[in-house]
C-alpha cells in the first residue's frame, strides 16, 4: 500500500499541528457549508437519546482532533520505523484514515442536503467499518503512545451515531 499512498498524505500527517487542524478545519467547513436547520430535518421524528443540536460541533471537534493526532502518531512509524514490513502496515492505516476522512465528511451532505438518510447510513456503516479496521491496524503499530486511546472515544461515537441513523430512518420512512 505504501506506493498507493501519495507522499504528501503522508507528509500533512507528519506536522501535528497540521495532522490535528487538517480534519478539525474540513469538519467545520462541511458542517458551516451544510444546513441543518431546515423545515425537513425539523419535522423528523428523534430516536430516543438524541443529543442537543449543540452538542455535535465541541464533539466532532475533539474526535477530528484526536484522529488527526492518531494520523500523526501513524506517520511517524510510517517514516522512521526500520521494518519494511510494519512501514507498510502503517501506510495502509493511513491511506484507511484517509479514506475514514472521506467517508465521514460525506455524511452531512448526504444525510442533510441531499435528504438522503438511507444513503447517509449506507456510509455511515461503511465509515464505521473503515474506522474498526483502521484502529484495529493503527493499535498493531509500534507508535509512542496508543493510538488506542485516541480513536476508542471515535468508535464509540460512530456506534451511536449509527443508533441516530438507523433510528431516524426507521421512526420517519
Amino acid at each position: 500500500m505504501s506506493g498507493l499512498l501519495p507522499g504528501f498524505l503522508i507528509d500533512i500527517a507528519r506536522i501535528p499541528a497540521v495532522a490535528v487542524g487538517l480534519p478539525i478545519a474540513l469538519g467545520g467547513l462541511v458542517g458551516y457549508g451544510v444546513n441543518t436547520r431546515t423545515a425537513w430535518y425539523s419535522s423528523l421524528k428523534q430516536p430516543l437519546l438524541s443529543p442537543p443540536a449543540w452538542a455535535f460541533g465541541p464533539v466532532w471537534t475533539i474526535l477530528y482532533g484526536m484522529m488527526g493526532y492518531a494520523s500523526h502518531l501513524v506517520s511517524e512509524v510510517a517514516v522512521k520505523n526500520l521494518d519494511p514490513v510494519t512501514r507498510d502496515m502503517a501506510n495502509t492505516a493511513l491511506g484507511l484514515y484517509y479514506a475514514q476522512l472521506a467517508l465521514n465528511l460525506s455524511w452531512m451532505p448526504l444525510f442533510f442536503s441531499a435528504r438522503s438518510p438511507f444513503v447517509a447510513l449506507a456510509d455511515m456503516l461503511t465509515l464505521a467499518s473503515t474506522v474498526f479496521v483502521m484502529t484495529d491496524v493503527m493499535n498493531a503499530l509500534p507508535t509512542r503512545f496508543p493510538t488506542i486511546y485516541l480513536l476508542a472515544p471515535y468508535c464509540g461515537w460512530l456506534m451511536y451515531a449509527t443508533y441516530l441513523n438507523v433510528g431516524l430512518c426507521y421512526l420517519n420512512y
